[in-house]
């Protein structure tokens, strides 16, 4: 257990330095690794802590898929297709009952794909139609156990079919992880989660905790107190200590003396650095999660790839994320304003600090 997250030893901060240069390198750069893609906004659930645009309508039509193969092609002459992973998002991926057509094109273009689900759909038909179709990534979304779950997702099923679609994955030849996002409501229950998922004969585990934004700006419950907070961080490293079941710390936010303990590597935000996105009214982006002053383009007016060589300075260059909370803080190099979506886009203030919560100033 970390006494001060605060108090970081002299071997980290020289490997922090390190990582600061290596981060500045990588947004001159620019490698597109990652490429989101927002297939639709329709879900079959309407969870409590969706970060979700909720001031779009579900009504919004999908994209189809020849357009967002369209865009694809674009930025094929300047990233390597084998190590850039194209991601299906929504809303609920598997309510399209095309996007293995898109797969197999990604797959005949060189592009390694796989999808985030709530596990409502999948069922072991629709995971064979997938990996025929070339899926090689699957993500599936816990959030406690039975009725925990199913108050956070909105829906009584919802638990039994995420189970379902878990128990599926160690049966494949897919890279897969299973994340938690964690609030009062599953806090105690994360002991029980581990064990469940071990079980399950799950390898690989990633702890969220949920941030006021979206929905869950909404609800009060979902918050955890600073006390609540940081004993996260010591349940993730005593289960890194335990060897069972990797897990990992979302990639947000930077924790002080938790960084390298509690994930694979220090803190970097890497949404339009290595990140971008598709939305899907053709907006292009970064993280999903960034929309409105964030958006760089749009796939039916504009070159994707020239798009991402020339535009994306606002997250390539956050130095003017030091204002407010961020202003004097003794750790900024580190952490450069935390995760763009938690800043307010009309002040530029940021909403949550990972280390401010942890020690009882937020």
């Amino acid at each position: 257990m970390i006494e001060n997250p605060l108090k970081i030893g002299l071997k980290k901060k020289l490997a922090l330095r390190l990582f600061d240069h290596y981060r500045h390198n990588e947004a001159k750069t620019h490698q597109l690794r990652y490429l989101f893609w927002e297939c639709t906004l329709r879900c079959t659930l309407n969870c409590l802590h969706c970060g979700s645009d909720c001031k779009q309508s579900a009504n919004v039509p999908d994209m189809p898929v020849e357009d967002f193969i369209g865009a694809v092609k674009k930025i094929v002459p300047i990233v390597d297709p084998n190590h850039t992973m194209v991601v299906f998002t929504g809303g609920e991926a598997l309510v399209r009952k095309d996007i293995e057509k898109a797969g197999i094109e990604l797959y005949k273009m060189g592009f390694p794909w796989g999808i985030v689900t709530n596990g409502f759909l999948m069922t072991p038909e629709r995971m064979v139609s997938l990996l025929r179709a070339g899926m090689r990534a699957c993500t599936v979304s816990l959030d406690g156990l039975k009725e925990s779950h199913n108050w956070l997702r909105n829906n009584p099923l919802s638990f039994d079919r995420a189970i379902a679609a878990i128990r599926l994955l160690p049966q494949t030849d897919l890279r897969y992880d299973v994340v938690t996002c964690v609030n009062n409501r599953n806090f105690d229950e994360l002991p029980q989660i581990k064990q469940l998922l071990i079980d399950l004969g799950v390898k690989e585990w990633r702890i969220f905790t949920i941030f006021p934004i979206g929905r869950a700006a909404e609800n009060p419950d979902l918050q955890l107190p600073s006390d609540k907070f940081k004993a996260v961080f010591d349940f993730i490293e005593e289960t890194c200590k335990e060897g069972k079941i990797i897990v990992n710390y979302g990639c947000e936010g930077f924790l002080g003396d938790y960084e390298s303990r509690v994930r694979k590597s220090f803190f970097f935000c890497r949404a339009g650095i290595n990140v971008g996105s598709i939305l899907v009214d053709g907006s292009i982006s970064a993280c999903p999660d960034l929309r409105s002053r964030f958006i760089q383009g749009n796939i039916y007016k504009d070159d994707f790839a020239e798009v991402w060589q020339n535009k994306y300075q606002i997250m390539r260059d956050r130095s003017w994320t030091k204002t407010g909370i961020c202003k004097d803080c003794e750790f900024f190099r580190h952490c450069e304003g935390n995760g763009l979506h938690l800043r307010n886009e009309e002040t530029n203030e940021l909403a949550f600090c990972h280390l401010k919560r942890m020690i009882g100033e937020m």
